[in-house]
């Protein structure tokens, strides 16, 4: 590398695509605002701890700080079948598979839900904003969420508020296969 890394830039950059202020970039990064804008202006040399708190804050990799101007990386990141994880609910007849890897929780995260004959997945309220998507692959399911319920059949699909208490029910006699997909509303990473 000829030149040294144009890290205050590109804070800057991909903050401002994303919208963020420095207060927001702060409250996410533990790195004060004061700091931060100083970086951004080139006035400082940030420490290697500072430069990964304040990526984790942008939800980006370290090296998309210390790449050049030539745009940013693509995502293109499998997880394989075998390696997925898979949870036992405590509610019988409902096993989680996750399908989205470990560095997208809290942001979107990918399941297939499969559910027994008469089986239910009770959740409380999620972050305020979260919202959730399912497609019915087999079978046939009620959702409720708060005042709101539906009975959904292969290939439907349901987008809903997860903020409230919510419950997918399985009353059949037969299996069920849902793929769910949370997605959380961005002002929430500032509150974790």
């Amino acid at each position: 590398m000829e030149n040294p890394p144009m890290i205050g830039k590109n804070i800057q950059k991909i903050r401002t695509r994303n919208n963020l202020t420095l207060n927001v970039l702060s409250e996410r990064s533990g790195v004060s605002k004061a700091m931060l804008s100083q970086i951004e202006s080139d006035k400082v040399n940030p420490t290697v701890a500072t430069v990964w708190k304040i990526a984790r804050g942008l939800g980006v990799d370290l090296n998309d700080l210390l790449g050049s101007e030539s745009g940013p990386k693509r995502k293109f990141t499998i997880s394989r079948n075998e390696t997925s994880t898979q949870l036992e609910t405590g509610n019988n007849g409902v096993m989680i598979k996750v399908l989205s890897p470990l560095e997208m929780v809290g942001d979107v995260e990918v399941y297939l839900v499969s559910f027994e004959p008469k089986a239910s997945l009770p959740s409380e309220p999620h972050y305020p904003g979260t919202e959730e998507y399912l497609t019915v692959i087999r079978g046939s399911v009620k959702v409720t969420a708060g005042g709101n319920s539906t009975d959904l059949h292969k290939g439907d699909f349901l987008a809903y508020h997860a903020d409230i208490a919510h419950m997918i029910t399985n009353e059949s006699a037969a299996g069920a296969l849902v793929h769910m997909v949370v997605r959380y509303a961005v002002q929430s990473h500032a509150k974790r």
